[in-house]
């Protein structure tokens, strides 16, 4: 088991906080040293998983909470947003996770949309769990390269 750093923040569920949470990822993911490009992603991914959450879960009702757990580890950041605001073990919920693939039915996930795309295309693993409440947890790796270390060469097609 990774040793890890876990940051927990609930926010009400309102638009008005999710400028709060882009702060706190971008100050988190800068302290880690993602790459300016890494960080606007995180923020672009987590905003998408906080207004589908304030959107679509409590149907801009004036209540409600969306929780959100940042599991630091040295060689990646994972970031969980969870509505119906529960607090969560993210060991525990990692085990009832399952990974999101694109060949599920938009319309059988309530958040629905191209938020999930979206999502999926800026980060490097989304899992997510939608049995009470939805949790998305998604996952950015430090360094990431799309050139295997023991390749020796890159095509340059153009």
């Amino acid at each position: 088991m990774d040793n890890f750093d876990f940051i927990e923040m609930k926010i009400p569920a309102k638009a008005e906080y999710v400028g709060v949470i882009r702060l706190s990822i971008s100050g988190i993911a800068s302290r880690m040293g993602f790459s300016y490009e890494d960080i606007e992603d995180l923020k672009i991914a987590v905003s998408e998983a906080i207004t589908n959450a304030v959107t679509h879960a409590y149907e801009n009702a004036d209540e409600g909470e969306v929780t959100l757990g940042f599991g630091v580890y040295e060689d990646r950041l994972e970031v969980m947003v969870a509505d119906y605001g529960g607090s969560f073990s993210l060991n525990e919920v990692k085990q009832d996770i399952g990974p999101y693939k694109n060949t599920e039915s938009v319309e059988n996930l309530r958040e629905g949309g191209f938020g999930l795309f979206l999502i999926d295309a800026l980060m490097d693993k989304v899992q997510i769990n939608n049995n009470y409440g939805v949790i998305v947890l998604m996952t950015k790796y430090l360094n990431e390269t799309e050139v295997g270390l023991d390749d020796n060469q890159i095509s340059t097609r153009q």
